[in-house]
């Protein structure tokens, strides 16, 4: 479904992304662990349009979207939850739902039966429509800016370390509706730091080092790879995402 082959991308002078390859195919949950400036981010950021390729290719459902702006990115049918939630504090819970589905505003049966679908998911925002999304914890502002781009129905949701600053439970309920929305049909592209939670969550992963994939394979062996555990798997694993 996604296939990213030779992409590089700089800050000014600085190389972020060195010939950075990789590929999702659909229906599986695919994360890129790393430490603190290893690319991650930024590589989400390039695959979605929002940061510019310096080279290489992006190819998603067959079609090369590389200079793609990133709201055609989106039409297309490839989501992104940025770092840090980034939800409209001073709009609701329901409005920031409707700007999620902004681009099918014209359907609003569908935009309606998407939001339904949502709250489904995440009760906690249900219970709360009218609330400024500014006055949410932060677990229920991260869940707001995943249901914001589930309403597009996406193909592919591409989600920027989704339990970033969060409580243990808050981060196990965000992971296990991460599995539902692979469940659902849509395939995952995860970046986190957390590579115990991650590795048990994802069927494959690939290791970003300074802007280059170093290591790949399934998650279930990389979870093994004695370099895996020395760099990330140190100490106890402070989510655990299985049921």
């Amino acid at each position: 479904m996604l296939r990213v082959e030779g992409l590089r991308a700089r800050y000014g002078q600085v190389e972020a992304l060195s010939g950075v390859s990789f590929e999702v195919a659909e229906g599986e949950i695919v994360a890129l662990l790393g430490s603190n400036g290893a690319g991650k981010t930024t590589t989400l950021r390039t695959v979605t349009g929002l940061q510019r390729a310096r080279s290489g290719r992006v190819e998603f459902a067959g079609r090369d979207v590389t200079r793609l702006p990133a709201h055609r990115i989106v039409a297309a049918g490839l989501g992104h939850v940025p770092e840090g939630r980034r939800v409209f504090p001073a709009l609701t819970v329901a409005e920031n739902l409707l700007l999620g589905g902004y681009l099918r505003r014209r359907d609003r049966a569908a935009v309606a039966a998407r939001r339904a679908e949502v709250y489904a998911m995440f009760p906690q925002l249900a219970e709360r429509p009218g609330q400024p999304a500014g006055l949410l914890s932060g677990g229920e502002q991260q869940m707001l800016a995943i249901g914001r781009a589930l309403m597009l129905r996406p193909r592919l949701l591409a989600l920027d370390e989704p339990t970033m600053g969060l409580a243990p439970q808050t981060a196990q309920r965000v992971l296990r509706a991460v599995r539902e929305i692979r469940e659902q049909g849509t395939t995952v592209l995860i970046v986190e730091q957390n590579a115990h939670q991650t590795l048990r969550l994802a069927d494959r992963a690939y290791v970003l080092e300074t802007g280059r994939i170093v290591l790949s394979g399934p998650a279930s062996e990389l979870a093994e790879d004695d370099r895996v555990k020395a760099a990330y798997l140190g100490g106890d694993p402070a989510v655990d995402p299985a049921p």
